[in-house]
């Protein structure tokens, strides 16, 4: 029997509340051997968030990525990051002909209140069927139902790709080829449509002067602010690898001093390819970690296998696993809040300065452009080598590196204007 389907996202009114059961529920996955089920799940809330101001978009991307978690966890006991096109096709099938068992013939809520808390409503079902004179129908689902469906996964896989968390969209594959193809006016146009994910070297000089002033101002509030700024753009992390999740706290032992040559790097257990590695520091990155470090009360540098956390609270949680826990990490969604706001008042001072344009830029960009900005800039400003940055970005492949070289359209045009027809011609 297919394992019983679980709902993992609340209404919309109880959206942001924490739920106690999913929360195990992703514990067991993860000790089950589904280690990005932490991570994965944090993406589709914070996707799911930037859904909420359109209700029914919010229902149907709830309701697709229910199912299609269902059947990646459960059914086929698989990490998105395995997720081809292959892949996808069976789950396609599965939905054209799901269990019986997962099939409901009303409509029901997929979670309950219980004695103030919410519970996930065993008469759920994923799979809405219907009935005729009692008697339940063959379920169908309609060849547009599957492309919607395809559309739905699409438009996550893409939003996976921005974040610099997964390489591909197999959905879009399905798309673009096959039984499911779409017209071609639904079709995206390539590379004119990019759009821009990393700041300029103008903008990103007014983030790091808006770091320094809030730090300044509110040093116990911002020096942590102004830490993690640097370390996110130095190191080009990903923000999963620098908050806590179930199964992984970032600490200060992380910094590690190689006993051979006396560099520093800062070390990652694991990434989106589930493999580790050591992102070297720069002495400017190691000139912040010292300042957060005095500030915190610590030694300039952590000794070996420090268990300190790497991003202190300001204050205790008050719910969730480290409740009343002063001493403990920050999430993804409150540190991706933190860098928003740095972006948002960088924006703001770079508007004061008659900067106007690149104030609306930066305000389209995100904590997922820091990673984007420290490749490009180390690339086509700072010119370490591809090698090099191959390494630290932790990239499989030097072709995904190379995307990052002349990414912005003006200076493409720019060097395409000033070339010749005829090299040797006086």
């Amino acid at each position: 029997m297919t394992p019983k389907a679980m709902p993992l996202f609340d209404t919309l009114s109880r959206f942001e509340h924490p739920n106690h059961s999913v929360n195990q529920y992703l514990a067991r996955l993860i000790q089950s051997g589904i280690d990005d089920a932490g991570v994965t799940y944090e993406h589709c809330y914070d996707w799911l968030l930037e859904q909420r101001s359109i209700e029914n978009n919010f229902k149907s991307h709830r309701s697709e990525l229910t199912i299609f978690l269902h059947w990646l966890w459960q059914v086929e006991q698989r990490t998105i990051v395995q997720v081809d096109r292959q892949v996808l096709s069976r789950y396609l099938e599965y939905c054209r002909q799901p269990p019986m068992e997962q099939i409901g013939f009303c409509n029901l809520p997929q979670f309950k209140e219980v004695q103030g808390e919410r519970t996930p409503n065993e008469k759920w079902r994923p799979f809405l069927g219907k009935l005729k004179d009692g008697e339940p129908l063959a379920y169908q689902l309609s060849h547009s139902a599957i492309r919607t469906k395809l559309a739905l996964l699409s438009a996550f896989f893409s939003y996976l790709i921005d974040v610099d968390f997964l390489d591909r969209n197999p959905a879009a594959i399905l798309l673009r080829a096959g039984r499911y193809k779409l017209s071609q006016q639904h079709q995206r146009a390539g590379e004119d449509d990019e759009q821009l994910k990393a700041f300029s070297e103008l903008q990103w000089s007014y983030v790091m002067e808006c770091c320094d002033r809030m730090a300044e101002a509110e040093p116990e509030v911002h020096e942590r602010t102004r830490f993690l700024i640097h370390l996110m753009y130095s190191c080009y992390l990903r923000i999963s690898e620098v908050a806590a999740r179930p199964g992984y706290t970032p600490v200060m032992g992380q910094f590690r001093r190689d006993r051979k040559t006396g560099v520093w790097g800062f070390f990652v257990p694991m990434s989106k390819s589930g493999k580790s590695g050591t992102v070297a520091v720069s002495d400017q990155l190691l000139a912040s970690l010292k300042r957060y470090r005095i500030f915190l009360g610590l030694s300039e540098l952590p000794g070996p296998d420090e268990q300190t956390p790497l991003l202190i609270r300001h204050k205790a949680s008050g719910r969730g696993r480290d409740a009343g826990v002063r001493q403990a990490n920050l999430g993804i969604r409150q540190l991706r809040e933190i860098i928003d706001a740095v972006i948002v008042a960088a924006a703001e001072l770079a508007e004061a300065n008659g900067m106007s344009q690149d104030a609306a830029e930066m305000r389209a960009l995100s904590s997922h452009s820091l990673r984007h900005t420290g490749i490009s800039h180390d690339i086509n400003l700072h010119g370490r080598p591809l090698s090099h940055v191959q390494a630290d970005a932790r990239h499989d492949s030097i072709d995904t590196t190379s995307r990052y070289l002349h990414t912005s359209r003006v200076e493409r045009h720019e060097t395409a204007a000033r070339k010749p027809m005829d090299t040797l011609a006086r």
